[in-house]
């Protein structure tokens, strides 16, 4: 069984202290906590991570294309930047690992400048909107897109 990779952008370390009436008053150790509880729930592992940095999160998605079921991303304002994320996004899935992305803010409903992003032209489906809750969502579409994240 394969571990689905819940990878998290920058600044999300910051969950719970930035702006908790757009992001929530959540951590990512609280919303690691979710996600490892369902995961479990539904015969799944993940492997959890986090980077400001856009380099390790591209290592990341390489390491993916062999090691994951899924990946499961919410790449926070590399979203609308990172040609490179998106790149190196596209080589997992031509490795056959599906990519769902998501955002605990509704993207469409901010700025102008956060309504594109570039992650969203290679990932299956994208969640916004839902707070912490969009992960598991998340995390329940990888696990339906990539059979082999169950455990038989």
């Amino acid at each position: 069984m394969k571990s689905i990779f819940i990878l998290n952008g920058p600044n999300l370390n910051m969950l719970g202290k930035r702006d908790p009436a757009i992001y929530g008053s959540q951590s990512l150790a609280d919303v690691e906590a979710m996600c490892r509880a369902r995961a479990a729930e539904l015969g799944a592992q993940i492997d959890f991570r986090q980077s400001n940095h856009e380099g390790t999160l591209i290592e990341w998605c390489h390491e993916a294309r062999d090691a994951a079921a899924a990946i499961v991303i919410n790449p926070g304002g590399y979203s609308h930047t990172s040609i490179a994320l998106m790149d190196a996004l596209e080589i997992a899935t031509e490795g056959n690992v599906p990519v769902i992305e998501v955002h605990l803010s509704n993207i469409h409903a901010r700025e102008e400048f956060r309504h594109h992003s570039y992650v969203s032209l290679v990932a299956k489906e994208m969640i916004c909107g839902q707070g912490a809750q969009g992960y598991l969502v998340a995390l329940e579409a990888a696990i339906k897109l990539a059979p082999a994240a169950k455990s038989a």
